[in-house]
């Protein structure tokens, strides 16, 4: 399967899956954790480095563990909503302090998003941005692993399963979610080498992957910081 319709290829976004996880779980280890994790945070390399991908954009960056002391940022809710909505975890949207599964969650969503097109809570039309929101978190609260993965591979289901059951100060495991993706590459008999679909299809990488924001007036889109509504 190629690019159809905005969307990319489960060959690719498993290819891009993995290096995803890699460069997360290196700034994990640097006691950093992202918080605004989405798809045009990702960049991919030029010439020799065409098929390695970059995490960017550390604006939001911050240390869940002190370098010295070891210890965890302590868990805190009313926290306002840091990051990006439309890909934001479920307890990012309720006020949770933000830790490494977040991160991972708000991943899980990016490739949703790269294998769909669309994620089920876009698109919604309200004036008030608040509100808005309230009705992201609504629409993702309800909508189930199964509903949100429908028509995917399994592996996406277990990876969100994964993220869920971790607790605030968990260390995932990287291997296995890897694992997941890596098997799932060999099961359907994908070539490494293979091209990437924007290399075969002369598809427009920043357009697909939603940095050209004229057309785009959905202001979940947008990266805020609001206070937090119960």
């Amino acid at each position: 399967m190629g690019f159809y319709r905005g969307t990319l290829s489960l060959s690719s976004t498993i290819s891009l899956a993995l290096q995803f996880i890699d460069r997360i779980e290196y700034l994990h280890s640097k006691y950093f954790m992202h918080r605004d994790i989405k798809p045009e945070n990702f960049m991919i390399g030029r010439d020799a480095n065409s098929r390695i991908a970059y995490l960017i954009d550390y604006g939001l960056a911050r240390r869940y563990r002190d370098p010295s002391t070891k210890m965890h940022i302590l868990y805190k809710d009313n926290k306002t909503l840091t990051g990006t909505a439309r890909y934001a975890s479920i307890n990012t949207h309720v006020g949770i302090e933000q830790s490494r599964r977040d991160d991972l969650e708000c991943l899980g969503f990016t490739l949703v998003y790269m294998l769909k097109g669309k994620l089920p809570w876009q698109g919604i039309k309200v004036s008030d941005k608040n509100e808005r929101y309230r009705r992201i978190h609504k629409k993702e609260k309800t909508t189930s692993i199964d509903i949100l993965c429908k028509g995917l591979p399994t592996e996406l289901a277990d990876f969100f399963t994964h993220c869920r059951s971790l607790r605030f100060d968990d260390k995932s495991d990287y291997g296995l979610v890897k694992k997941l993706f890596a098997d799932l590459f060999d099961t359907k008999g994908y070539n490494k080498n293979s091209e990437y679909d924007w290399i075969t299809f002369k598809i427009d990488l920043d357009h697909l992957l939603g940095r050209d924001l004229s057309n785009d007036t959905s202001e979940d889109y947008e990266k805020f910081e609001i206070p937090y509504m119960r």
